[in-house]
């Protein structure tokens, strides 16, 4: 028992990863400026997948987490795109999903913006010459900013919102 309170006091703690929090730290505090700056401190996304295999839905939820918080930066997901601002586009944009992506779409009230999330909207997907496909988003939609990566990291996300709220003005 000794050898283990030895170790740990020698070790340290491991599971703290100071520079990345850090990271995060400025990374929420300017988010949270823009947002109040440009939306009045609240930011409606409403996110629609498209045909992906929600492995960026699983990195948006992670956004959700005491890590990030987005809610407390003023950035909060809706369920209807009528109370949104934002739409965040996953997925390859599928000849089943265009009705539905394009019906949000239309729902949301101006002023508007499309915000792509991952590498399959932009037909970096593997799927791309699949029959199925009517990607990339950007000939159907106006694409105001791209955020890249098979999944991006929420830290990579929060980046794009970021340079995305910056690119407004």
């Amino acid at each position: 028992m000794l050898r283990f309170w030895e170790k740990r006091a020698l070790t340290g703690v491991v599971t703290e990863h100071r520079g990345f929090e850090n990271d995060i730290a400025q990374i929420r505090s300017a988010l949270k400026d823009e947002v109040k700056k440009r939306f009045a401190g609240s930011l409606a996304i409403r996110m629609v997948d498209s045909g992906s295999c929600n492995a960026c839905e699983a990195e948006c939820n992670a956004l959700s987490n005491p890590l990030y918080d987005l809610e407390r930066l003023g950035i909060r997901f809706v369920a209807s795109p009528r109370h949104a601002d934002v739409m965040l586009l996953s997925g390859v944009l599928t000849f089943n999903m265009y009705h539905h992506v394009m019906d949000a779409w239309e729902q949301i009230p101006e002023p508007k913006w499309c915000i792509t999330l991952g590498d399959c909207p932009v037909m970096q997907a593997p799927f791309r010459q699949s029959f199925a496909i009517k990607g990339p988003a950007e000939a159907h939609l106006p694409v105001a900013y791209h955020i890249p990566g098979c999944p991006p990291s929420p830290e990579v996300i929060m980046r794009g919102l970021l340079a995305f709220l910056r690119s407004l003005d």
